[in-house]
């Protein structure tokens, strides 16, 4: 996968907790929602162990923040 593709996700998670300080939790989660599903698809189109490595770190990230912008989830 292209460094490139992991600055954008980086540039995207940025975004959300941007939105979280302004408490603008509907922005956040659509963004979220959209660093998402960009996160699915290179997990589709990558096999590379160290992509892989990488992309469960933003999972887990994505996780972390879904929990702090919908507190009642959990």
């Amino acid at each position: 996968m292209e460094k490139s593709q992991f600055e954008e996700l980086k540039k995207g998670v940025q975004e959300i907790i941007d939105f979280i300080a302004a408490k603008d939790n509907k922005s956040a989660n659509n963004r979220l929602l959209e660093i998402s599903e960009k996160l699915d698809d290179f997990l589709d189109h990558t096999d590379e162990d160290e992509d892989l490595i990488e992309i469960s770190k933003y999972q887990v990230l994505l996780n972390q923040l879904f929990k702090k912008i919908n507190p009642e989830g959990e």
